[in-house]
């Protein structure tokens, strides 16, 4: 009797591998992640997502968050400031280019969603990476760009 009680003690102590239901198919997934990373620049609206899927929008939105760990609103956020990061450290262009160019509607959003986002603005980002830049390899600065301190 000792030998069951052991293993039924053992049995329940281990934890059962956890089986992810509800997410997306692998190629719904691909597919509006590629989605919005082809459309990071325009207005994303998850009915148009949801659709692309042939999914009610509610069911979309459950989907992709078990599939991904964000809402879909939330990935795409997070995929805008990837981007905007990207653009702040490889490119000259102006935060309201950036902005337009990641789909905010305006340099204020943006700011305000970076900031929030990356606990600092992304001018801020931007001065923090110029500086890490060797010197001798730096350009002059532009007006309004940060200049080494």
């Amino acid at each position: 009797m000792a030998h069951v009680q052991h293993y039924a003690v053992r049995a329940s102590a281990t934890p059962a591998p956890k089986t992810t239901t509800g997410g997306l198919a692998p190629w719904r997934e691909s597919l509006v992640k590629q989605l919005i990373l082809d459309g990071l620049s325009d207005t994303l609206e998850v009915t148009e997502l949801a659709r692309a899927c042939a999914l009610s929008r509610s069911h979309f939105s459950r989907a992709f968050k078990c599939s991904t760990g964000l809402s879909p609103q939330d990935w795409i956020r997070c995929q805008r400031i990837a981007k905007a990061k990207q653009l702040i450290r490889d490119t000259d262009l102006t935060l309201t280019q950036i902005s337009l160019e990641c789909g905010f509607c305006d340099q204020a959003h943006f700011c305000h969603i970076f900031t929030r986002s990356e606990g600092i603005t992304p001018f801020a980002w931007r001065c923090r990476g110029a500086r890490a830049v060797p010197f001798s390899s730096k350009r002059s600065p532009s007006p309004g760009v940060c200049a080494h301190p």
